[in-house]
Order: C-alpha cells, then sequence, then structure tokens
C-alpha cells in the first residue's frame, strides 16, 4: 500500500489482481474528510485502470454509478418507494453508502442483495462493476426470478391486444400456483 494508514481495511489480496490506494486529506465545506484520490487496479495483463475514489456517497448515486439503475431520478424514486435497503433499514435517497455496507433491492418478485467492495467517484463501465459491488442473492431467489420472467413472457403474445377477463382468471390462477 502506498502512502498512509487504512482505516477501512480496503486492501484485498488476490491471485491475480492488487490494489494500491493513495490516501489524502481533504478540506471539504470546512471538515476533514479522508478520501481515496485514485486507485490502481493491476489485472492479469498488468494493464492499469484508473479512477478516483470516496469513502462515502449518497445511496441514489451509488445505484447509478455501480449501473443497479439507468437513471439518477429513477434511483432516487427507487428509494422513496422504499425499494431500497442498507443494512436492513429502508433508505432514503440521501442516506450514504459505505464500504462493507449490505443494500437489498426490490426486483419484483425477490429482494437482491449486494455487499459494497468500493465506493466510485463516478459511473464506472459494465465491465468494472463486479469490483465495486459483489452479488449476495440466494442462489434460489435469483431462480424465483428467473421463473416470474418465463411466466410473464410466455402468458401473452405481443400485440394481441388485452386479455378478457376470463383469460385474466387463468392468469391469475396459473401464477399464483
Amino acid at each position: 500500500m502506498v502512502g498512509g494508514s487504512n482505516p477501512s481495511g480496503l486492501t484485498r489480496k488476490g491471485a491475480s489482481q492488487k490494489r494500491l490506494f493513495q490516501w489524502k486529506e481533504q478540506e471539504e465545506r470546512g471538515q476533514k474528510v479522508q478520501w481515496l484520490e485514485w486507485a490502481k487496479w493491476v489485472n492479469p495483463l498488468n494493464s492499469f485502470i484508473h479512477f478516483p475514489i470516496h469513502l462515502l456517497l449518497r445511496i441514489d448515486k451509488f445505484l447509478w454509478c455501480v449501473r443497479l439503475c439507468k437513471t439518477r431520478s429513477i434511483a432516487s424514486e427507487e428509494c422513496t418507494r422504499e425499494r431500497v435497503k442498507v443494512n436492513g433499514r429502508v433508505a432514503k435517497p440521501s442516506a450514504e453508502v459505505k464500504v462493507g455496507d449490505r443494500l437489498a433491492i426490490r426486483q419484483p418478485p425477490i429482494w437482491r442483495e449486494f455487499e459494497v467492495l468500493v465506493i466510485p467517484a463516478s459511473r464506472v463501465g459494465a465491465k468494472l462493476v463486479p469490483e465495486l459491488i459483489s452479488d449476495r442473492t440466494a442462489w434460489g431467489e435469483l431462480e424465483k426470478q428467473e421463473m416470474a420472467r418465463k411466466v410473464q413472457a410466455a402468458g401473452r403474445e405481443r400485440g394481441t391486444g388485452r386479455p378478457t377477463k376470463r383469460e385474466r382468471r387463468d392468469m391469475d390462477r396459473f401464477t399464483s400456483e
């Protein structure tokens, strides 16, 4: 590790990847804030990826940065509709996330669970997302979500119009079993 101590224990040694962090102290709004200036990721091909990292980030911005929501306004709306939990508690859009927090996001019919590994400063590419969060959702829950997608896709052909009352009752009976 380069320079300073690491109070949050962010270093993880892996066979193929190593993380090097530089710590800096910065005056922000009259408060001393310690943040990671740059993270250097070394992959098996020995190429480097640089991006700024912070210690805390708003939950709505974090969901957008790690591509769990398409836009930041959608992420904020998910929080206000109580579809996002941080460490088991419903989160407002302004709640802050830190490394080690466990997120639960409602993706009907299940709650997807993630663990925060690194807090990015801005939106990252899709290939870097697995380095920032890890999916902790149980395998059975993921299978349940996949079955719900298949049932929904098999229910009706596109463009055939609205189902009749009888068809709706048949579909409800089928999906409830």
